[in-house]
Protein backbone atom coordinates (compact mmCIF):
# COMPACT_ATOMS: atom_id res chain seq x y z
CA UNK A 1 0.00 0.00 0.00
CA UNK A 2 1.21 3.51 -0.82
CA UNK A 3 -0.12 6.58 0.70
CA UNK A 4 0.93 9.98 -1.18
CA UNK A 5 1.52 13.08 0.66
CA UNK A 6 2.59 16.52 -0.50
CA UNK A 7 5.09 18.38 1.41
CA UNK A 8 7.59 21.37 0.65
CA UNK A 9 11.36 21.31 0.69
CA UNK A 10 11.70 24.36 3.27
CA UNK A 11 15.47 24.59 3.50
CA UNK A 12 18.46 22.97 2.35
CA UNK A 13 22.21 22.25 3.87
CA UNK A 14 25.17 21.01 3.80
CA UNK A 15 28.07 19.82 6.36
CA UNK A 16 30.97 20.76 4.53
CA UNK A 17 33.28 20.38 7.33
CA UNK A 18 34.07 17.93 10.04
CA UNK A 19 31.43 19.08 12.15
CA UNK A 20 28.22 18.04 11.58
CA UNK A 21 26.00 21.75 12.27
CA UNK A 22 24.87 22.38 8.56
CA UNK A 23 24.65 25.74 6.64
CA UNK A 24 21.60 27.02 4.76
CA UNK A 25 22.41 26.07 0.78
CA UNK A 26 20.01 27.15 -2.32
CA UNK A 27 20.36 24.11 -4.20
CA UNK A 28 21.84 20.78 -3.83
CA UNK A 29 22.84 18.00 -5.99
CA UNK A 30 22.46 14.65 -4.80
CA UNK A 31 24.52 11.65 -6.30
CA UNK A 32 24.25 7.91 -5.59
CA UNK A 33 26.73 8.52 -2.36
CA UNK A 34 24.65 11.61 -1.02
CA UNK A 35 25.82 15.28 -1.14
CA UNK A 36 29.10 15.46 -2.94
CA UNK A 37 31.28 17.20 0.06
CA UNK A 38 29.06 16.80 2.91
CA UNK A 39 30.01 15.11 5.70
CA UNK A 40 27.92 11.81 5.62
CA UNK A 41 28.72 11.33 1.36
CA UNK A 42 29.70 8.18 0.65
CA UNK A 43 28.40 4.97 -0.01
CA UNK A 44 30.02 3.31 2.12
CA UNK A 45 30.94 4.33 5.87
CA UNK A 46 33.01 2.87 8.59
CA UNK A 47 30.98 1.45 11.27
CA UNK A 48 30.46 3.16 14.87
CA UNK A 49 28.10 3.07 17.70
CA UNK A 50 25.21 2.91 16.13
CA UNK A 51 26.17 -0.23 14.63
CA UNK A 52 27.14 -2.43 17.55
CA UNK A 53 27.05 -5.90 15.60
CA UNK A 54 30.14 -5.15 13.48
CA UNK A 55 33.62 -3.90 15.15
CA UNK A 56 33.99 -0.23 14.94
CA UNK A 57 36.00 1.15 11.58
CA UNK A 58 34.80 -1.99 9.74
CA UNK A 59 33.47 -0.46 6.37
CA UNK A 60 29.69 -0.80 5.67
CA UNK A 61 26.82 0.39 3.53
CA UNK A 62 26.25 3.76 3.99
CA UNK A 63 22.05 4.30 5.36
CA UNK A 64 23.13 7.82 6.03
CA UNK A 65 23.92 10.00 3.68
CA UNK A 66 20.50 12.34 3.53
CA UNK A 67 18.76 13.60 7.33
CA UNK A 68 15.82 15.05 6.68
CA UNK A 69 13.75 16.66 9.69
CA UNK A 70 10.24 18.13 9.46
CA UNK A 71 9.87 21.77 10.65
CA UNK A 72 6.48 20.85 12.58
CA UNK A 73 8.57 17.98 14.64
CA UNK A 74 11.61 20.96 15.53
CA UNK A 75 9.05 23.06 16.82
CA UNK A 76 7.53 20.27 18.82
CA UNK A 77 10.87 19.43 20.01
CA UNK A 78 11.86 23.19 20.91
CA UNK A 79 8.19 23.47 23.17
CA UNK A 80 8.72 20.07 25.08
CA UNK A 81 12.27 21.91 26.18
CA UNK A 82 11.23 25.61 26.62
CA UNK A 83 13.48 26.62 24.26
CA UNK A 84 12.31 29.25 21.47
CA UNK A 85 13.43 27.41 18.60
CA UNK A 86 15.38 24.46 17.23
CA UNK A 87 16.96 24.93 13.73
CA UNK A 88 17.07 22.08 11.02
CA UNK A 89 21.37 23.09 10.86
CA UNK A 90 21.64 22.29 14.78
CA UNK A 91 20.53 18.95 14.06
CA UNK A 92 22.72 18.55 11.27
CA UNK A 93 19.71 18.25 8.46
CA UNK A 94 20.17 18.11 4.88
CA UNK A 95 16.74 18.90 4.18
CA UNK A 96 14.07 20.02 6.10
CA UNK A 97 10.67 20.05 4.91
CA UNK A 98 7.01 21.21 5.97
CA UNK A 99 3.84 19.86 5.01
CA UNK A 100 4.41 16.84 6.95
CA UNK A 101 4.33 16.96 11.11
CA UNK A 102 4.76 13.35 11.55
CA UNK A 103 7.89 12.99 9.08
CA UNK A 104 9.74 10.68 11.78
CA UNK A 105 7.19 8.08 11.46
CA UNK A 106 7.44 7.04 7.73
CA UNK A 107 8.88 4.22 7.17
CA UNK A 108 11.38 2.45 5.44
CA UNK A 109 10.84 1.54 2.05
CA UNK A 110 8.91 5.19 1.69
CA UNK A 111 10.20 7.26 -1.25
CA UNK A 112 10.41 11.34 -1.40
CA UNK A 113 10.45 11.97 -4.79
CA UNK A 114 11.26 16.15 -6.15
CA UNK A 115 10.76 18.01 -9.41
CA UNK A 116 13.96 17.11 -10.91
CA UNK A 117 13.36 13.08 -10.44
CA UNK A 118 15.81 13.05 -7.80
CA UNK A 119 14.47 10.87 -5.41
CA UNK A 120 15.36 9.30 -1.53
CA UNK A 121 14.74 5.97 -0.42
CA UNK A 122 13.65 6.31 3.66
CA UNK A 123 16.23 3.96 5.98
CA UNK A 124 14.09 4.73 9.17
CA UNK A 125 14.20 7.11 12.02
CA UNK A 126 17.10 9.28 12.43
CA UNK A 127 17.62 8.34 16.32
CA UNK A 128 18.46 11.43 19.10
CA UNK A 129 21.83 11.71 20.09
CA UNK A 130 23.80 13.99 22.45
CA UNK A 131 25.71 15.73 19.55
CA UNK A 132 22.59 17.68 18.51
CA UNK A 133 21.95 19.07 21.84
CA UNK A 134 24.94 19.88 23.04
CA UNK A 135 25.32 22.61 20.05
CA UNK A 136 21.12 23.73 21.43
CA UNK A 137 23.28 24.09 24.83
CA UNK A 138 25.50 26.18 23.48
CA UNK A 139 22.79 28.55 22.27
CA UNK A 140 20.70 28.51 25.28
CA UNK A 141 23.31 28.87 27.79
CA UNK A 142 20.56 29.93 30.19
CA UNK A 143 18.93 26.69 30.28
CA UNK A 144 20.49 24.12 32.21
CA UNK A 145 20.60 20.59 30.88
CA UNK A 146 19.45 21.05 27.15
CA UNK A 147 21.73 18.21 25.65
CA UNK A 148 20.37 15.51 27.42
CA UNK A 149 16.54 16.66 27.29
CA UNK A 150 16.94 16.91 23.41
CA UNK A 151 17.64 13.20 23.48
CA UNK A 152 14.57 12.54 25.98
CA UNK A 153 12.53 15.40 24.13
CA UNK A 154 13.74 14.36 20.17
CA UNK A 155 12.53 10.63 20.40
CA UNK A 156 10.15 10.09 17.85
CA UNK A 157 10.74 13.55 16.30
CA UNK A 158 13.98 13.39 15.56
CA UNK A 159 13.72 13.03 11.20
CA UNK A 160 14.80 10.37 9.09
CA UNK A 161 17.82 9.46 7.04
CA UNK A 162 18.05 8.45 3.57
CA UNK A 163 20.09 7.30 1.08
CA UNK A 164 19.99 8.45 -2.99
CA UNK A 165 17.75 6.15 -5.12
CA UNK A 166 18.02 8.45 -7.75
CA UNK A 167 20.51 11.75 -8.52
CA UNK A 168 19.40 15.07 -9.59
CA UNK A 169 19.18 18.59 -8.36
CA UNK A 170 17.19 19.66 -5.06
CA UNK A 171 16.01 23.91 -4.50
CA UNK A 172 14.88 25.52 -1.58
CA UNK A 173 10.98 25.62 -1.79
CA UNK A 174 10.65 22.79 -4.28
CA UNK A 175 7.36 20.93 -3.91
CA UNK A 176 7.72 17.34 -2.64
CA UNK A 177 6.02 14.19 -3.28
CA UNK A 178 6.52 11.14 -0.27
CA UNK A 179 5.19 8.11 -1.28
CA UNK A 180 4.70 6.23 2.27
CA UNK A 181 4.92 2.82 2.41
CA UNK A 182 2.59 1.50 4.26
CA UNK A 183 2.87 -2.60 4.55
CA UNK A 184 -0.50 -4.62 4.47
CA UNK A 185 -0.83 -6.24 7.68
CA UNK A 186 -1.93 -10.11 7.33
CA UNK A 187 -5.03 -10.66 9.08
CA UNK A 188 -4.77 -12.96 11.63
CA UNK A 189 -7.08 -16.68 11.20
CA UNK A 190 -9.25 -17.19 14.37
CA UNK A 191 -8.73 -21.26 15.16
CA UNK A 192 -11.35 -23.26 16.20
CA UNK A 193 -11.07 -25.70 18.81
Amino acid sequence: MWRRIKAKAEGLYKADTKHFVTKRMDKLYADYGGIPGDLHFGLTKKAGAREPMYERGTEIFNRRQISIVSMEECDEIAEAMGIPNIFPEWLGANIAISGFPSLTSLKEGSRIIFPSGASFLCEGENDPCIQPGEVIQSYYQHHPKLAPAFVRHAMGKRGIVCIVERPGDICAGDPIDIHSYEPKRAKKKIERV
